[in-house]
């Protein structure tokens, strides 16, 4: 987390920068209700705006797209996934729940539907290089710590305090 608060909106630019610059007087002239100009919002009042319409709650369903939980805490209809209770095999399934199907669909094909279920040997779990849990951690073990952040509490290199493993 930053240890120096900034201003969310800096709108002033510098005059040394006369290509793609903004043209400050230009714009306030342009959006003069807006609120950046207007002083009318402050900066915590923004964070907290955003937090509660970007970040927190549901989506409800439109253009194309279902309603989701941004929280990650799932619904009778749409659950938070627990990969304990995926189904492996053959027919477009995957050979673990952390691995996909390598097996070839056969000769002329391109479907997954006409995959074997896969044979071989998987990769041992939990050996993956890299700092976190592990290639083991499921959405079911994380999802509640994530969606319980807030702005200001974000962790650079961390989803959140304790995914890297430490404290």
């Amino acid at each position: 987390m930053a240890e120096v608060k900034q201003i969310t909106v800096n709108p002033a630019a510098p005059d040394d920068k006369p290509f793609g610059a903004r043209n400050e007087k230009n714009l306030q002239k342009s959006f003069s209700a807006s609120p950046i100009y207007s002083n009318q919002i402050k900066d915590e009042e923004r964070r907290l705006t955003y937090q509660r319409l970007a970040m927190d709650g549901n989506v409800q369903s439109g253009l194309g797209l279902n309603s989701f939980n941004r929280d990650f805490v799932g619904t009778e209809q749409n659950p938070v996934p627990d990969l304990n209770d995926v189904k492996t095999g053959g027919n477009g399934l995957p050979a673990s729940p952390f691995v996909p199907n390598p097996t070839s669909p056969g000769p002329g094909s391109i479907f997954p539907n006409d995959q074997a279920p896969f044979d071989g040997e998987l990769p041992e779990a939990g050996v993956e290089f890299g700092s976190g849990l592990g290639g083991q951690t499921t959405p079911i073990e994380t999802s509640q710590q994530i969606a319980s952040q807030k702005i200001g509490d974000y962790i650079s290199g961390r989803s959140f305090r304790g995914s890297d493993g430490r404290n």
